[in-house]
């Protein structure tokens, strides 16, 4: 897993570390599916309404994902976490050091997948026939503070939604 090292090595789009920015605030780290997955297009919304809430805890919200940023902040602006600081990480290299691996079948094509995709397109989410990402690789959120991993949630499914409330109890 992650080390202080890859921290401080790896810089958002504001030009900081990940090790900086949890010095100074608690960070949600959200590592997102592609943009082109109807859960990821959830998460951005779910994040989009809550990202002023979290900002009055001292939380920062920080996104990876799997694009380049100019191809990214589209897709953000959609959903509401439009300029919001992210990783670009297309190699999926970060997704992996934090231990994220790349789902089975049953993970990403299972009934509850169907269901929760169904659910959420009734929702107004639609889904996307572009995949911009590996379509393979799974989602994660961590709590991050003072460059220690204080809670984390990995994703059973790419369908499951985090408890962003219970992640973020230990530092709020």
């Amino acid at each position: 897993m992650q080390s202080k090292a890859l921290l401080q090595s790896t810089i958002t789009s504001a030009g900081r570390s990940l090790a900086q920015a949890s010095e100074e605030k608690s960070v949600l780290l959200v590592f997102l599916r592609h943009f082109g997955c109807v859960f990821c297009k959830e998460a951005m919304k779910d994040i989009g309404n809550r990202k002023e809430e979290w900002l009055e805890k001292d939380i920062n919200v920080i996104l990876v994902h799997m694009s380049t940023h100019d191809k990214a902040e589209p897709y953000f602006s959609q959903y509401g976490v439009g300029g919001i600081e992210n990783i670009s990480d297309p190699s999926c290299t970060l997704y992996a050091d934090f231990g994220l691996g790349k789902g089975r079948l049953s993970q990403l094509f299972g009934l509850k997948n169907f269901i929760r995709g169904f659910e959420t397109t009734l929702q107004g989410i639609p889904i996307g026939l572009r995949q911009i990402g590996d379509g393979f690789q799974m989602p994660g959120v961590f709590m991050i503070r003072n460059s220690r991993i204080m809670e984390s949630y990995i994703h059973a499914s790419a369908a499951d939604r985090p408890d962003y409330d219970k992640i973020i109890s230990c530092c709020a």
